[in-house]
């Protein structure tokens, strides 16, 4: 434990959301739901005006809908959130050679190795010019937590938000600590705090009180030992500026239950691919394949298979995935499936003989297939193309339209496309109705929350005092193009 609060922990406020809502003028003081807005779909973010009404991280859209239906549900756009991101994990970096980020939104930073002084009011000082910062280069707000240990810095900014700065000095460690339910402790989940609970252990003060030993005895050596410690305070983890990701991996989860075993085997083949492209994009290669199935009764099952090397080769990881998801009973229905590389390594180690079998796979299936054909193949020349499937235009997604420019899709539906029309420094825009497959309308790319004409450097969390003048469902602010 450290004798000044050196470590800091940001965390920004409802960040995708809140991106949302710099970048929409028109959703600015108001409810915004990030995630997925399908049926089976789950919240990413809620803006804090959501919040108010019960809307929370992972609970289902379909809940979320109920407890407040006027909310603007949108897709999320990584695109845009991981730009955010950059921006102010530079600022992080500014401070310190030891940033440890934990996520897009949130990261530790050891101020001490960036030379601040060990005392509360200098850390204080940085803090705070943080806050000012990333305001000014985003547009957005974090919450900040001082303390001298990780654990207490991410309570401090938790306690901070939104929008606020708290230190917690060391050495009143287990008084703040103390009366906060136990679940406030890092690991501890709904089923550590249930085994807690049938314990009579409800607090933190009353976690440090059964003692080591007892805490051992209900969770186990290793949690429970880690849980003592952090009872008392003590949390001698160090600031790491890189963390090795252990595995990557994608999912889904479908609006409908998959029962054609065709599909299902489709889906695997699909996301073995995006994977890969995710494995490659890191520079990495696996040695491990996992399929992860969760049945209609959400059972969840999952499946690996070791490879002789690490490899980034699709062929190899899609033969992997099919040869496992063969282990699986599909029968029942399908709700999410998932694949994904484990064992990561820096370098390949090509597997010749699967390569082999899959170009030899290849070869026979071109070849039964001109041999069906029959003796017209050739000269029935190039097959017809299919006609491509129709543009889908989810809420929150970024278009631009020749007349009109740029601006996001509200909505869509029986062949009809609604778009508001706006910049992130722009007031809030007019609504506009297009067919689905209008040629003026293409999509766009996100724009950048600052920099613009007239860009106010107000919070956009926080109402602004033109977003009452044509909001979302405003029928003053509607048109309908006759394009």
């Amino acid at each position: 434990m450290r004798r000044a609060p050196t470590i800091l922990h940001l965390d920004m406020d409802a960040f995708y959301a809140a991106a949302e809502q710099a970048a929409k003028p028109s959703l600015r003081g108001k409810p915004v739901v990030v995630g997925g807005i399908g049926p089976r779909g789950v919240v990413a973010t809620a803006s804090y005006e959501a919040r108010v009404f019960g809307v929370r991280s992972a609970m289902p859209t379909a809940q979320a809908r109920r407890l407040c239906p006027n909310a603007a549900y949108l897709n999320p756009r990584f695109t845009l959130y991981r730009q955010v991101s950059e921006s102010v994990m530079e600022l992080l970096r500014a401070l310190s050679p030891l940033v440890e980020p934990l996520s897009l939104d949130e990261a530790f930073v050891d101020l001490e190795a960036g030379g601040v002084p060990a005392e509360t009011a200098a850390v204080r000082a940085v803090g705070e010019r943080l806050r000012r910062d990333i305001l000014e280069v985003t547009g957005l707000t974090g919450s900040v937590g001082l303390a001298g240990a990780k654990m207490l810095a991410k309570i401090a900014s938790e306690a901070a938000k939104p929008d606020g700065l708290v230190v917690i000095e060391p050495g009143t460690e287990r008084e703040l600590l103390g009366p906060m339910p136990v679940r406030t402790l890092p690991g501890v989940g709904p089923a550590t705090a249930e085994t807690l609970r049938r314990a009579g252990i409800h607090t933190v003060a009353e976690t440090a009180e059964a003692g080591e030993a007892e805490l051992v005895r209900l969770l186990g050596k290793a949690h429970g030992s880690g849980l003592y410690a952090m009872a008392l305070g003590r949390d001698d983890r160090p600031v790491v500026a890189e963390r090795d990701a252990k595995s990557v991996s994608v999912e889904d989860t479908f609006e409908v239950d998959l029962t054609d075993r065709t599909r299902v085997r489709t889906e695997v083949l699909r996301l073995a691919d995006r994977c890969v492209a995710r494995l490659r994009a890191a520079g990495r290669s696996g040695r491990t394949v996992v399929i992860k199935v969760r049945n209609y009764d959400f059972s969840t099952l999952t499946r690996s298979e070791t490879l002789r090397g690490p490899t980034d080769d699709p062929a190899v990881v899609r033969e992997a995935a099919v040869r496992l998801l063969e282990t699986v009973d599909t029968t029942g229905g399908v709700r999410l499936l998932g694949v994904g590389v484990s064992g990561l390594a820096d370098f390949t180690q090509e597997d010749l003989f699967a390569q082999i079998a899959t170009e030899r796979e290849a070869e026979e299936q071109a070849a039964v297939a001109v041999a069906g054909a029959g003796p017209d193949v050739e000269a029935a020349g190039e097959p017809e193309p299919e006609p491509e499937p129709p543009r889908r235009w989810h809420p929150g997604l970024d278009v631009v339209h020749e007349e009109f420019g740029a601006g996001w899709v509200q909505g869509s539906g029986v062949g009809r496309v609604t778009v508001r029309f706006e910049t992130p420094w722009s007031a809030p825009g007019r609504v506009r109705t297009f067919v689905v497959d209008d040629p003026a309308l293409r999509p766009g790319e996100p724009l950048p929350l600052r920099g613009g004409p007239d860009q106010s450097s107000a919070p956009a969390i926080r109402p602004k005092s033109v977003s009452g003048a044509d909001g979302a469902g405003s029928a003053s602010g509607e048109e309908i193009s006759r394009r």
